[in-house]
């Protein structure tokens, strides 16, 4: 198959296709590819140039793969061999703005597997008695955030396992560098690269058709000497076509830079027509009257802009910047030399716009905004590579955005600012020093923030960003609200000793569900129960304060006439500070097997020195009079109110709960495998009906949904 089968085709009276108009060759090599043709490859690669027009191609084909979609096609009118047969829908999981490990997960979804880690994802693939036909369109789109190069990664964790698995048909939309990459990592003849760029399936004809059909006054463009007649039109779009070397975007930017301003334009003048997508933008600059700096300049934050786009409002602050000067006049009269280089969308309404309890949404917060950006990536590419300083532009702009944080209070910020200051930062290099603050941990999205934190070397985090990429994969996991991020995250500094990072996050505005007590990195707990020791048969602290900052309090609310609150573990023996149980045969001395009990304040981040034998567990009246109850699984807890069987607190663990005990006025002491953590649920206390009611006790029931979060 060649590019002059196109022709081919249309001299024996086909249409061309109505969304892609050509690409006759490659049509049909990927529906033969569909069909599973004999011969045709399992897996193919389609790349190009930036602007090749890949992603063009990829979606007028999923057109025909999509059962409802066909029936809004000419598809009797078409070339039979472009068309592929009709059978169910292929998986395309759009890694556009996602990680190589949502990619996955969304491919797994899709399938109905269900495996417990992302690796068993392919041996559940392997095992399939059919094959699944999966594509993976805009390669070059992926990933949350721009400067850590996700496709690079998509290409090493997803798709050539994806590629090696016999029972995946795999068609992907990849850079080049990546596809020859992916496509050297399979045995010979089990791949095709279609490279769009290349003489054989190039298609110039397909593109003069293109530009011939959007010069076409009939069908919206303007009366023109061009545009009315076709023999004047057809030469036009082959000019266009030949100057830009095959290149679809910068044959499309010109022909819209035309249709928009046609004065000062001469269609007999070549040098008038650009050859390269930056041409395309200093041309249409100069004929409106305009300076191609000043331009790029105007556009250069769109070029920067990360997820969806910029937010209209912020686009004059970001071009000062990046200038050096107030460009608010330039803006003001320069929007029309701009606008054939920009798209208007609407924000998504799924963002995460809590911002905690009490706080008010910064400005634009509220579902459908408006946001800007380049309407390709390869403008972007290159009014980037046009800057002088690149990573100097980035700064500015990360500057100004974090100047833009009213009163730094990341509750009021805009939400762009919250979720996308880190990558800008990242790619100036000045994300380590962004991280200073446990309010954009909580505010900022944890997919975002995660993947630029996880870009930055361990050497050159502070403690406090560490225990946050320590705690990322519970945010992203528990997709929680930012006032449960803010929990997560406040149990996480104390457990690593950062007090007073826990601290600064209970005065940030969030209705947190607990306050963290304390907690120690203490192994092997098999059991824990609440109770209390009686002042005469407590000894001296084992230790001192084992959180930062902490105090111990004075009273406790635990130290009554009825003794010391306190909390026992079941380790093993020979646990430092731990007792022989009484009774035990081997009370007289540690063996290696036997059980201790080790006790720990319940208010206070202190071991206590007591005698086991005086331990006073409460009751089970006691309990049963208690405002709240928990059940639990694996890895999570649920706190309920036993008036209205309401949870009022969830935790979700990075490691196994092994043991979990609730004191009747509501301290939750969690044992895993990483240590033990006290908290303090901070619900108000309903009142308890007469009549026990609701779920069972962790001792009695793993929760209603086992050991499913």
């Amino acid at each position: 198959m060649s590019a002059s089968d196109g022709g081919n085709a249309r001299a024996a009276g086909y249409a061309p296709h109505p969304y892609i108009g050509g690409r006759t060759a490659a049509l049909r090599a990927l529906a033969a590819w569909r069909m599973r043709w004999p011969g045709a490859p399992r897996v193919i690669m389609i790349t190009g140039n930036p602007g090749s027009g890949r992603s063009r191609l990829v979606t007028g084909f999923l057109m025909m793969c999509d059962p409802a979609y066909r029936k809004r096609l000419p598809l009797d009118d078409l070339d039979p061999a472009t068309v592929p047969p009709e059978l169910p829908a292929p998986a395309v999981p759009n890694p556009t703005g996602r990680t190589s490990a949502q990619v996955l997960w969304l491919l797994a979804d899709h399938l109905g597997l269900r495996p417990d880690r992302s690796e068993d994802i392919f041996t559940e693939l392997a095992t399939l008695e059919e094959p699944v036909t999966v594509v993976v369109p805009d390669v070059d789109r992926a990933g949350p955030v721009r400067a850590t190069y996700e496709p690079a990664r998509l290409v090493r964790d997803v798709l050539k396992p994806l590629a090696a698995t016999e029972t995946v048909q795999l068609l992907a939309d990849v850079p080049r560098e990546l596809a020859t990459e992916l496509a050297g990592a399979l045995p010979s003849g089990q791949a095709q690269l279609i490279d769009l760029d290349a003489p054989e399936w190039a298609d110039p004809e397909g593109l003069v058709l293109h530009a011939e059909t959007v010069l076409d006054d009939g069908l919206g463009a303007p009366e023109l000497p061009y545009t009315t007649d076709p023999a004047a039109r057809r030469a036009l779009a082959e000019a266009m076509a030949t100057r830009a070397a095959g290149n679809r975007l910068t044959v499309q930017l010109a022909v819209q830079s035309l249709l928009m301003q046609p004065d000062g334009f001469d269609p007999a003048d070549p040098s008038r027509l650009p050859a390269s997508i930056g041409e395309a933008l200093d041309l249409h600059a100069r004929r409106l009257g305009a300076d191609p700096q000043t331009l790029r300049l105007m556009l250069a934050p769109l070029a920067f802009a990360e997820g969806e786009g910029l937010p209209v409002h912020l686009l004059g602050t970001l071009a000062s910047a990046v200038a050096g000067r107030d460009m608010s006049q330039e803006l003001a009269d320069g929007m029309l030399p701009a606008a054939p280089f920009i798209q208007r969308v609407e924000a998504s309404t799924d963002d995460d716009t809590e911002h905690g309890d009490g706080a008010e949404a910064g400005s634009g917060s509220a579902g459908g905004r408006t946001l800007l950006r380049l309407m390709h990536p390869a403008l972007a590419e290159e009014i980037r590579a046009g800057l002088p300083d690149v990573r100097d532009a980035q700064t500015k702009i990360a500057m100004a955005l974090l100047a833009a944080v009213p009163r730094q209070d990341w509750s009021q910020a805009d939400p762009y600012i919250r979720d996308h200051l880190a990558a800008h930062t990242l790619d100036a290099g000045l994300l380590p020093q962004l991280l200073t603050d446990p309010g954009l941990f909580a505010h900022a999205d944890p997919v975002t923030l995660r993947t630029a934190v996880e870009a930055v070397p361990l050497e050159q985090l502070g403690a406090p960003a560490r225990t946050y990429l320590r705690t990322a994969p519970l945010l992203t996991r528990s997709q929680a609200p930012a006032a449960m991020r803010a929990a997560f995250l406040e149990s996480a500094f104390v457990e690593d000793g950062l007090g007073s990072w826990a601290e600064a996050l209970r005065t940030r505005g969030f209705n947190l569900p607990w306050r963290t007590l304390w907690s120690v990195p203490l192994t092997g707990v098999h059991a824990v129960t609440t109770g209390s020791v009686s002042p005469d048969d407590e000894g001296t602290a084992a230790t001192g304060d084992l959180a930062e900052g902490a105090q111990p309090p004075a009273p406790a609310p635990g130290d009554t006439a009825a003794g010391r609150a306190v909390a026992a573990f079941l380790v093993p023996e020979g646990t430092p500070g731990a007792r022989t149980l009484p009774g035990s045969p081997n009370d007289e001395g540690p063996q290696d097997g036997g059980q201790a009990l080790l006790l720990h304040d319940l208010y206070a981040p202190e071991y206590v020195d007591a005698d086991p034998s005086r331990v006073v567990q409460p009751s089970d009246e006691a309990r049963a009079a208690a405002p709240f109850g928990f059940n639990r699984g694996a890895d999570h807890l649920r706190v309920w109110a036993r008036a209205n069987q309401e949870v009022v607190a969830a935790l979700l663990s990075d490691s196994p709960i092994t043991a979990a005990d609730l004191s009747p006025d509501g301290v939750l002491v969690v044992a895993t495998e990483r240590g033990v953590t006290a908290r303090q649920i901070l619900a108000a206390t309903p009142t308890v009906p007469a009549q026990r009611t609701g779920i069972a006790d962790a001792d009695a029931s793993r929760g209603p949904e086992g050991e499913h979060s």
